[in-house]
């Protein structure tokens, strides 16, 4: 009997925290705050990959110019492609 009334209330509370939560997260992003993790490369950085690829350098090789994986420079051609 106590257990379920204990557990009743550790549900209840659960939701309050998540309701306050959501909350929060809606007025960050009326705000404007970013979410996610921020970008390795900027754009200005993303365009000169873009350059040397065309310029002939490998994948790998701009990766390491970088210092970021291959998987980051696919990822800047794709945002290219509108993918």
């Amino acid at each position: 009997m106590v257990l379920t009334i204990f557990s009743g209330i550790a549900e209840f509370e659960r939701e309050l925290i998540k309701s306050r939560t959501d909350e929060g997260r809606h007025a960050a992003r009326k705000r404007g705050v970013p979410f996610g993790r921020p970008p390795k490369l900027r754009p200005d950085q993303r365009d000169l990959a873009r350059q040397l690829l065309e310029d002939g350098k490998s994948i790998s090789e701009v990766a390491r110019t970088f210092n970021v994986h291959p998987a980051t420079i696919y990822r800047c051609l794709d945002e290219k492609a509108g993918l």
